[in-house]
């Protein structure tokens, strides 16, 4: 372990969630009306609709993935009957379907922004950085997931990176475990901790705003505007009260 082990995995990750936290309020209070993610559907909405659904729900398993792969320690799924290989084989399942799915959403999008005219023209410098570091981190995540199959103790993330990441929670970073992972776990890790830096700061923020309340707000009642309740026939709109 060195001093730059401690630096990137010791303090880095502190340093990430406090530019994460405190933009994000910094964000929400001086920039709430741009708060968004600046819909382009009006100007182009066929590939939209293949590429959106393809990114948003590729990277919901992919979180959901990063959630059971980090905080779930190997020894609970060992106790539950599920074995090296069995979780390895889920995991290439799973994640380089989420993976591939996400990438080619992305890939869409990106591809659709390019080539329509008023989406392009509308891309800022800010978007640009922000598309090549979310494409750097799926790409990356994929390599770490085929490497992860790939089989051997250096490859095995549930040994060095999960005990890392759960140990920053208690403020007690394991930064030992996580000097001995992988270069491509290394790498992946530095591409999410950047994206975070830079998440308040671009669209991406409008994810802390999902509209979920959407699920459970009551029905929007339309009713006619030729409907009264009274017997007196409704005065057109040039005539005299």
């Amino acid at each position: 372990m060195t001093w730059l082990d401690v630096l990137l995995w010791g303090i880095a990750p502190y340093v990430m969630i406090a530019v994460l936290v405190g933009g994000t309020v910094w964000r929400y209070r001086y920039d709430k009306f741009g708060w968004t993610t600046r819909s382009s559907e009006l100007q182009e909405s066929r590939l939209l609709r293949i590429g959106s659904p393809l990114f948003h729900f590729g990277l919901l398993v992919v979180i959901i993935g990063h959630v059971i792969g980090l905080l779930i320690p190997k020894s609970f799924t060992d106790a539950l009957g599920l074995g090296q290989e069995a979780y390895h084989v889920q995991a290439l399942l799973l994640g380089s379907i989420a993976g591939l799915s996400t990438l080619a959403g992305i890939g869409i999008l990106i591809y659709r922004r390019r080539t329509t005219g008023p989406v392009f023209r509308a891309t800022t410098a800010n978007d640009k950085l922000m598309y090549l570091v979310l494409v750097a981190a799926i790409l990356a995540g994929l390599a770490t997931t085929l490497l992860g199959v790939a089989g051997g103790e250096e490859h095995d993330y549930r040994q060095t990176v999960s005990p890392w990441f759960r140990s920053l929670f208690t403020l007690n970073p394991d930064v030992e475990a996580m000097s001995h992972a992988g270069f491509a776990f290394h790498l992946h890790v530095l591409i999410g901790m950047a994206l975070f830096v830079i998440w308040p700061f671009t669209r991406l923020v409008h994810a802390f705003t999902a509209p979920l309340t959407y699920l459970v707000r009551p029905y929007i009642v339309y009713r006619s505007r030729e409907q009264t309740t009274t017997s007196r026939p409704p005065r057109r709109g040039w005539l005299s009260r």
